[in-house]
């Protein structure tokens, strides 16, 4: 499990100054928590952190002394920043909800056809010890006309996870590839010209 240091901030100092001054800002909350607590993060760190981790991850936010899950990343395409991060302190008796990232492997050997990618991640509740944030899908076998459902990923099959997407959702599907020619002009037409 990854760490992110985090301090606790005061709400007298605005949001876009602290970008400003090269933070991040966030909320921590939980069910035991009597509110949530507004932290910062140096924006390098969470810009590192968020190269392997992301919504639906584990981490342990230093400063705060807190396990938690990503919950939401709220990003600024137009200023090109990260602008806030929200944290659900995690409790080990209580099931949480998070979302897993859908990965294929194994794409390259498929020699026919074309994958088509309907979800790319997977809703679920679990205890945080259960927590997972990617699902490896391994289509390399699959031949045309085959689908790969929510209820055949290796999560569904946990019982510590309950799974909250359809699990009749099509996750990854190979289709014959369908090459459409080019209409040929009327030749009528081209002998006029």
């Amino acid at each position: 499990m990854n760490t992110l240091k985090a301090e606790k901030r005061s709400l007298d100092v605005k949001a876009k100054r602290l970008r400003r001054e090269g933070y991040v800002v966030g909320n921590v909350f939980g069910r035991e928590m009597k509110e949530s607590i507004p932290v910062k993060m140096v924006k390098r760190d969470v810009e590192k952190l968020l190269k392997t981790d992301h919504k639906g991850s584990q981490i342990m936010l230093d400063g705060t002394a807190y396990d938690v899950l990503i919950k939401n990343v709220d990003y600024n395409p137009v200023a090109g920043q990260i602008d806030s991060i929200e944290f659900q302190a995690l409790v080990s008796n209580e099931k949480v909800h998070s979302v897993a990232e859908i990965v294929l492997v194994n794409h390259e050997k498929i020699a026919e056809g074309v994958l088509q990618e309907d979800l790319n991640e997977v809703a679920y509740m679990a205890y945080p010890a259960s927590l997972v944030d990617q699902v490896m899908v391994d289509v390399g076998e699959m031949k045309i006309g085959d689908v790969i459902r929510v209820k055949d990923l290796s999560l569904a099959a946990d019982p510590d996870i309950t799974i909250k997407t359809n699990p009749e959702s099509i996750v990854v599907s190979l289709m014959a590839s369908h090459n459409v020619e080019a209409p040929a002009e009327d030749t009528e037409e081209a002998e006029e010209k």
